[in-house]
């Protein structure tokens, strides 16, 4: 049985349909427990005269959680990954001082929509960026990276020998 079940107006004689259908939903991801879920974090990007800037959104992940790299002269990668932390009360018997080996859970999930695991975005350049300089911060959960556009590439005459 699922706590979030999905309504929607005017189903009339399909919700006995839907509700099979969202059985079927709560069975398949009950498997499959241990599967790696992943997520791609929503990413604003704006460009001006000098530079391109990002905005992501990573709520709740540690700067020490994510990586920013060049994987070419031209693009830009931005991965990670983010597990759950649970912040709780110990078990009342826990807290009388009863020899517990190994805690053992008190809770079953109703529900599971957060967001874990890996994840990476690569963006790609259409024109000449300066590596060297990129600025990134972290700050309120939104990722900001400016990565500064470098001046044209001068030519270079070769001469016969």
């Amino acid at each position: 049985m699922s706590l979030l079940r999905t309504n929607f107006p005017g189903s009339g004689d399909f919700s006995s349909l839907f509700r099979l259908l969202d059985d079927y939903d709560d069975h398949r991801s009950s498997r499959n427990q241990r599967a790696v879920h992943s997520f791609s974090p929503r990413f604003d990007i704006r460009g001006s005269e000098d530079a391109y800037h990002f905005d992501g959104e990573l709520p709740g992940i540690d700067q020490k959680d994510i990586d920013i790299e060049f994987s070419d002269p031209q693009t830009l990668v931005v991965k990670g990954h983010t597990e759950r932390e649970y912040h709780s009360e110990p078990p009342a018997e826990a807290k009388e001082g009863k020899d517990t080996d190994e805690a053992k859970p008190t809770h079953r999930f109703w529900a599971s929509e957060r967001s874990v695991g890996e994840f990476q975005r690569v963006f790609s350049f259409p024109t000449a960026v300066d590596q060297h300089n990129v600025k990134a911060s972290l700050k309120h959960g939104i990722l900001s990276i400016k990565v500064p556009k470098t001046t044209a590439a001068t030519s270079k005459k070769i001469t016969i020998e």
